[in-house]
Order: C-alpha cells, then sequence, then structure tokens
C-alpha cells in the first residue's frame, strides 16, 4: 500500500479542474468541486491499495460531487431575479472564441447523463486510459468503451445542432432513443 502524499495532488490539481468543469458545467462551480474535493481528501491521511493516484482522485472528485448533488436536492431553490444578477465585465480578455467554445464543450458534457459523462470526463479530459477509468468507475472496459463513443456522439450533436448522433435508423441511433 502507498500513501497519497499532499504533492501528489497538487500535481493533477489541472486534470481535476478540467474533471470538475465536465460535471459541473460551470468554472465557478468546478473550482469549488476541487476545493472541496482536495479539502475531503487531504483531511486525513490516505492509503492507496494498488490504485493510480489519479483514479483515486478522480474517483473522490466525483463522490464529492454526488454527494454535493444530493445534499442540494434536499435544499429549497432561490431564484434570481434581474436586479440580483450583476452586469460582467464588458471587456473580453484573452481569446473570448476559444472560452466561449470551451464553455460550450463542457455544458455539453454536462447535459450528458452520468455514465456517459463520467466514461467522458475519465477519458477525455482526465487522460485515463480505458483500462484506468473501468477501474476507476466500478465496470468492464468494454462498457467504458461503448459509453464512450456514445457520450462522444451526443456531444457532436449537441454542439452542432443535430438532434441525434448518426443518421436515422442505424442500430447506433435506435440505441441512443433507448
Amino acid at each position: 500500500m502507498s500513501r497519497l502524499e499532499p504533492h501528489a495532488v497538487v500535481r493533477h490539481l489541472d486534470r481535476l479542474y478540467r474533471a470538475a468543469w465536465a460535471l459541473c458545467g460551470s468554472r465557478e462551480d468546478a473550482e469549488d468541486l476541487v476545493q472541496e474535493t482536495v479539502t475531503r481528501v487531504l483531511a486525513r491521511p490516505r492509503r492507496l491499495r494498488g490504485e493510480e493516484e489519479l483514479g483515486y482522485l478522480l474517483s473522490a472528485l466525483r463522490n464529492t460531487f454526488l454527494t454535493s448533488r444530493r445534499t442540494a436536492s434536499r435544499r429549497p431553490q432561490e431564484v434570481a431575479t434581474l436586479d440580483d444578477l450583476a452586469l460582467g465585465d464588458p471587456r473580453p480578455g484573452g481569446r473570448p472564441e476559444a472560452a466561449l467554445e470551451a464553455h460550450e464543450l463542457f455544458a455539453a458534457i454536462a447535459r450528458l447523463p452520468d455514465d456517459f459523462r463520467l466514461a467522458l470526463i475519465a477519458v477525455d479530459v482526465v487522460g485515463l486510459s480505458y483500462r484506468e477509468a473501468a477501474k476507476s468507475l466500478g465496470t468492464r472496459e468494454a462498457t467504458i468503451t461503448s459509453r464512450l463513443h456514445r457520450a462522444r456522439e451526443r456531444v457532436t450533436a449537441d454542439l452542432t445542432g443535430r438532434s441525434g448522433g448518426s443518421p436515422e435508423g442505424s442500430p447506433s441511433s435506435r440505441s441512443l432513443l433507448s
């Protein structure tokens, strides 16, 4: 058994942030999620049983996300009015086109069903191998492959404005609808 060191968590912050952004759909919520996850993980010593650090941290991130969603669903929802909204900074910085594309992509990922979203985040956002993603998500490697394929189709369809991920009548379009 190896021990999870704090400096190991710091090495993976960028990947955790990207995964959190894809889970939450917004940068601000992603920052909060990563901060909460790191706080929980570093609160007490962690021993890894043959798992890699990144896989363990991704699992912890996912569990923290699900716990926060369950907690939030029990709280009353507050509706904002136009008076409550603060205006954003009118000066775009850097490359606004890239920021818009990233925002749209992460929003499309956030709209995916949980199983598809988690597979896509593990492989495409965090960079885990199919085997590592399967181990981290507690499923088979073949399941990751099919979920990843369907998730990519749905994100592509969402971003291009199509209603389905493949032509009507094809086997994969029928499986998406069921």
